[in-house]
């Protein structure tokens, strides 16, 4: 067995190291954590997108982009219960390649996109809680920024308080969440049986002018992906899991499949109570299948549970953000200082204030709406180094037992994650320019933290008590 995933708290370290974060995550709350996560605020938006870009056969899509997912986690799996330790792909990155850059490159990818998604949803998150209570007052950009800010402070509050604080918090924000999307199939279904919807429309492709019906089911299936990402942010949270070696193999693969297929009834109900040109019109494409399946429905409610999927997301994303700076800091990529655990409640606490710090950042001085599509194509790319990953470090076996899979399986999630990297998979050119311009922050980022290091390195020592604190 896997004694690293055993491994005693603060009681047990050696004087003068930080104490380990603190392990409370069982298969439940695990589970919780990636449903979650991977319902998130993706399905209630991206519906309409993907139904306006290929019809009726939205739930084809769904379905290619989940076998997808499957493919990727089982590689992320391999890597999790074989070192089971917080950083997630930077971590398995930096084992397999040992080249600072591409460490660095891989973590600051996945840190924008959860910072990202987490400033996204606190925004979404002021202006869904405006509307849900009819505070039609509240207008204007930096209003809602105000409540999205004060959003942002009380997620680091729950954040610092304690992972079990943070992870209630998921459970009772998942319930409300999968029952909003239970809501939708059950309207949907209703109004099916009542004669007011055509499930004809199912078997419907729509292409653009000029593109085959295959070109526009693959770029459907690159935008519906980013409804699955957010099973690779559980794998950051392997050091506050009891005996994850044993339990995340079973527990992802779980959690992906009840996200799956309630995505698959979500999608389907959708297209055929509401025609797909009209579900991919405004920002609320479920809230639309609502209104038209059962037009009495208070939506107001819909709202609400809407205001309660985007906080959960926020909520995820700040802890997998956190957790990753806190990782890199002890694989040594990142500043040491980012590795300081807050005693007694054992949580990273210079992490989750520098995240919540950029997340602030992102809500006040970024177009976030113009990120989406570039932070999903950067996280495709991390997985395509993930799987490579898992390729490279079975030249390196360890002790323990560990879930291994195929390599046909590794081998696939790289040659699809490749595809949907391309420019093949129909995505828009826009998206590679923000990207370039994102590594090439990153880059700089990075080749600042070498200097920083230089310098730290040759600065000498004149604290006559430096020795002594560090024995």
């Amino acid at each position: 067995m896997d004694t690293s995933s055993r491994e005693p708290h603060s009681s047990n370290r050696r004087a003068g190291e930080q104490p380990a974060l603190k392990r409370v995550m069982g298969p439940g709350l695990l589970l919780v954590f990636i449903v979650g996560d991977i319902l998130g605020t993706g399905v209630y938006a991206l519906t309409g997108k993907v139904a306006a870009e290929v019809g009726g056969v939205v739930w084809l899509a769904f379905l290619l982009a989940f076998l997808v997912a499957i493919l990727t986690a089982a590689s992320y799996l391999e890597l999790v219960t074989k070192y089971p330790r917080a950083g997630g792909a930077a971590a398995y990155a930096h084992r397999a390649f040992r080249v600072q850059v591409v460490t660095f490159l891989v973590m600051f990818a996945v840190m924008a996109s959860g910072l990202t998604s987490a400033a996204s949803a606190a925004i979404a998150f002021a202006g869904n809680l405006a509307r849900a209570i009819g505070m039609d007052l509240i207008s204007g950009t930096w209003a809602l920024a105000g409540i999205a800010l004060a959003f942002i402070v009380a997620v680091a509050a729950v954040n610092l308080r304690g992972v079990s604080e943070s992870v209630r918090l998921n459970v009772v924000l998942t319930c409300v969440e999968v029952s909003g999307l239970l809501l939708v199939i059950l309207i949907g279904s209703w109004a099916i049986t009542q004669g007011h919807g055509d499930l004809s429309r199912l078997s419907q492709v729509e292409t653009a002018e000029g593109q085959s019906p295959a070109r526009s089911i693959t770029a459907a299936t690159a935008l519906a992906f980013f409804a699955f990402v957010g099973f690779e942010d559980s794998v950051n949270m392997a050091e506050e899991t009891k005996d994850p070696a044993r339990i995340f193999p079973r527990i992802m693969f779980a959690g992906l499949f009840i996200t799956g297929i309630i995505y698959l009834f979500v999608v389907a109900v959708s297209v055929a109570v509401v025609p797909p040109e009209v579900l991919g019109v405004g920002e609320t494409p479920l809230l639309t299948v609502v209104s038209v399946g059962a037009p009495s429905f208070p939506l107001w409610i819909f709202a609400l549970i809407t205001v309660a999927a985007v906080a959960n997301s926020a909520l995820i994303n700040m802890l997998m953000a956190s957790r990753l700076l806190y990782g890199m800091a002890n694989e040594g990529v990142l500043p040491s200082a980012l590795g300081k655990v807050l005693p007694g409640r054992l949580t990273p606490w210079v992490a989750i204030v520098a995240t919540t710090v950029l997340a602030a950042g992102l809500i006040v001085f970024v177009d976030l709406a113009a990120l989406g599509g570039t932070t999903s194509l950067l996280l495709l790319a991390v997985f395509g180094v993930t799987n490579c990953a898992v390729l490279m470090l079975r030249r390196s076996p360890v002790e323990h037992r560990h879930f291994r899979v195929p390599t046909v399986v590794p081998v696939s999630g790289l040659v699809s994650c490749a595809f949907l990297v391309s420019p093949w998979s129909g995505r828009p050119a826009a998206d590679y320019g923000l990207a370039g311009i994102l590594l090439v922050l990153g880059a700089g980022l990075w080749l600042l933290q070498v200097v920083l290091s230089s310098r730290s390195r040759r600065r000498p020592r004149t604290d006559p008590m430096r020795p002594t604190l560090e024995q």
